[in-house]
């Protein structure tokens, strides 16, 4: 009789004779389940069985614990387990497989010392189960121990597992002798085992020895191709990588991303698009990895439209769900300055993990968008996504670059609460934060406190002591890291020619560009060529300064065209200046700053026509001076000034301590400088729009609200003028306190009177 349940599962009542094919309708159903990921069915079903049938055939009792066993209910695989009267083999490997693929490896192994009678696949997942869970020596005395117990245990599954788990412990001497083993037990034979041995001596760095396994096999077939094409290019023998490619008689989809792959990772990216366009014509079904790999390699070249095309593509063939690709995207558009893109990938993709989160948070940084950084991260963990130490790392990094120490100590304490403290990139992280707020002394406590320390650790440190102004910590540093045998990158090399800059270290200087390109090889970016600018124009030496530019191979960006207008201002040297300010609007039409600089030369020279007729020109062009506005945070708030601003209902209380800091600062001896005002005014008027300047008002709001033992943050969107520079040193004295302004230029710690920058910036 039959009929139907609540569940919709059939209701058998039949003789015993039919145990049969009730147990054939049970597993098919029961497949069905374990393929639809359904649990709650599973239950259902194993109910109905225990129901409608008075003894399950124990072939259909085992089949219960593996669907549990892959929908990971170890609970009711174990009942099952312990409802059968007499376990076969089948069942005592059953649950066994259950502990193993779990991590349950105590369980794991009380089952295996139970089983009567251990066969081959009993020894395979106790070794396997262990080396899941990272227990590689348990595993490999589980290998010795099958051994002992009869070479009839030995298989190529079990080899191939110990292969896999030795190269990634590194354990060399064990898996050339197991390689001995598999000679001497005659499995050298199987393709299987001789692509593993393979890919075991490439990832020991020993791809001569692979190639030997390789030419040594009976057979081939492709994926023996695909690993030995994977070996060369895990060990960067690109060349080799592309003789090998072009000689294999057949080539799938794992053959070509592997070749797209290795051409990434060794920086080829034209050649990456290349290959990855003739894939694209042979018809394959492209996976996750292709997409990946060329979208990494637009990115590096930032080839906007190329990525777009690829995403085109991506949608054609209906993989926007996955995440490895959306993450891909993102990552990708981050490169190419297309961050609105970025936003909308990662806005719709459905399933985001921690990959993809990191992506937009990353990307946010590298658009310099780091509050959106922070606010994402912050969006993630409210998600419940878990963070990884390279996500933490980068928030602790955005907050560096926006001066936020009072956020960035919040997740310095989430570090250190999770652990992920002991990771070095969330540690490079913490000094090169510390160091940017100009807490050198906890960027140093930080720095000695890494146990594994790399060449960004030291980086990081050396370009905190550059940013403000400590210039013997900066070379002292950076000479030990020499000394130690560590290898220094360009960012390293930009914080130590700042520091020699800092400090009219010019031949200095001049001789660790020399060693930076001669010795390491270092290619000069512009913000090296900068640092040199800086470094001759910082010392007064603008001919030279000149001459070094007219030696570059490239022209200097704005900054390095500002960098020496800037200095021919201060020193009020109108030829060069002009020289530069005609190159740099040449670069940027629409540059408000090399036209206010020039103004500025003109302006201490007295020639006042000179100055009108420039700011005609800037009207005539349509070219706007950005208004100065400077913002200081507190109690979570952004407080913004303008210059001359009354909006703000603390207003009376801002202009009374400015009145109080006047004549404090008139009895230190300071003298309003007046020439910073472009305009042909009396000094009376000269010295009230100098007074009320955006940072002053956002200073005197810091001394008023912000505790004393903390310091003044703030940030201006514009380059902080000559006398609002020399008022906050003066300010930090006589205030006794330590005042932070970031400007459009680069970092000020006003401490004790002085400045970090040295008075140059």
């Amino acid at each position: 009789m039959k009929g139907k349940t609540t569940s919709g599962f059939p209701s058998w009542r039949l003789k015993d004779s039919a145990v049969s094919d009730i147990s054939n309708s049970y597993l098919l159903l029961l497949n069905r389940c374990c393929e639809n990921r359904n649990l709650k069915l599973v239950k259902e079903l194993h109910a109905n069985l225990i129901r409608a049938v008075k003894s399950p055939e124990r072939f259909l009792l085992n089949n219960f614990i593996n669907a549990y066993c892959k929908l990971q209910n170890i609970g009711y695989a174990r009942k099952v387990f312990d409802g059968i009267s007499k376990p076969n083999a089948f069942s005592w490997n059953s649950i066994l497989a259950t502990y193993s693929v779990n991590g349950c490896v105590e369980e794991m192994q009380e089952i295996f010392n139970l089983v009567p009678k251990k066969n081959e696949v009993s020894w395979n997942l106790v070794i396997t189960g262990y080396a899941r869970r990272g227990l590689s020596e348990k595993a490999v005395e589980a290998y010795r121990l099958m051994l002992i117990h009869g070479l009839q245990n030995l298989n190529r599954i079990t080899i191939v597992a110990v292969l896999g788990m030795l190269s990634t412990r590194g354990w060399l001497y064990l898996g050339k002798a197991i390689h001995g083993q598999i000679v001497k037990f005659g499995f050298e034979s199987y393709l299987f085992v001789g692509s593993s041995l393979v890919d075991m001596y490439s990832k020991f760095g020993l791809v001569f020895d692979a190639k030997s396994v390789f030419d040594q096999l009976p057979e081939r077939n492709v994926v023996a191709y695909n690993t030995m094409l994977m070996a060369f290019s895990r060990c960067g023998m690109i060349e080799w990588c592309y003789t090998f490619f072009n000689s294999m008689p057949e080539k799938d989809l794992i053959s070509w991303t592997t070749m797209v792959t290795a051409l990434t990772n060794n920086g080829m990216y034209k050649d990456a698009l290349t290959v990855f366009c003739q894939m694209s014509l042979k018809g394959l079904d492209l996976d996750r990895f292709a997409f990946g790999t060329s979208l990494t390699a637009c990115g590096a070249l930032s080839l906007w439209r190329a990525g777009k095309q690829i995403h085109s593509y991506i949608v054609r063939t209906d993989q926007m769900d996955n995440v490895f690709v959306s993450s891909a995207l993102i990552d990708m558009y981050s490169k190419c300055r297309d961050i609105r893109n970025a936003e909308r990938v990662f806005r719709t993709t459905v399933h985001k993990n921690v990959v993809s989160w990191t992506a937009m948070i990353v990307g946010y940084r590298q658009n310099s968008f780091s509050e959106e950084a922070v606010r994402t991260f912050c969006e993630m963990q409210e998600n419940g996504i878990g963070v990884d130490d390279f996500t933490l790392g980068s928030v602790i990094s955005s907050c560096g670059d926006l001066a936020s120490l009072e956020e960035g100590a919040q997740f310095h304490c989430q570090a250190t609460a999770s652990g992920l403290i002991s990771f070095t990139t969330v540690s490079n992280a913490l000094v090169s934060l510390y160091g940017k707020c100009g807490n050198t002394e906890e960027a140093h406590k930080l720095f000695h406190e890494i146990k594994l320390k790399d060449e960004v650790s030291w980086t990081a440190l050396v370009s905190g002591y550059a940013q403000f102004g400590k210039v013997k910590e900066t070379m002292s540093l950076f000479e030990e890291m020499l000394a130690r045998g560590l290898q220094p990158d360009g960012v390293t090399f930009i914080g130590v020619l700042s520091a020699c800059s800092r400090a009219g270290f010019v031949q200095k200087g001049r001789e660790y560009f020399a060693m930076m390109v001669d010795k390491f090889q270092i290619k000069p970016a512009l913000e090296h060529y900068t640092c040199m600018i800086d470094l001759f124009s910082r010392a007064g030496q603008l001919e030279a300064a000149k001459n070094f530019i007219q030696q570059m191979p490239c022209h200097p960006d704005t900054i390095g065209w500002t960098t020496l207008l800037s200095s021919c201002r201060n020193r009020g040297n109108m030829e060069i200046g002009k020289w530069a300010a005609d190159f740099l609007l040449e670069l940027d039409p629409q540059n408000s700053a090399a036209h206010m600089l020039l103004a500025s030369i003109y302006a201490a020279k007295g020639k006042w026509n000179k100055v009108a007729e420039l700011k005609r020109g800037m009207r005539n062009m349509g070219v706007r001076k950005e208004p100065g506005c400077s913002w200081i945070k507190y109690k979570g708030k952004v407080h913004i000034f303008t210059a001359d601003d009354t909006s703000s209902p603390l207003s009376d209380q801002i202009y009374q301590e400015l009145e109080n800091l006047s004549f404090k600062m008139r009895e230190e001896g300071y003298v309003p400088d007046v020439k910073s005002v472009l305009h042909d005014v009396s000094d009376s008027e000269k010295l009230n729009m100098l007074s009320h300047h955006s940072e002053r008002l956002a200073i005197a709001f810091g001394l008023l609200f912000i505790p004393s033992h903390l310091p003044i943050k703030v940030v201006k969107n514009l380059r902080v003028c000559d006398d609002c520079h020399n008022a906050s040193k003066i300010i930090s004295r006589i205030t006794q306190r330590e005042i932070l302004v970031r400007d459009s230029m680069r970092y000020h710690l006003f401490k004790d009177g002085k400045c970090s920058c040295g008075d140059f910036w």
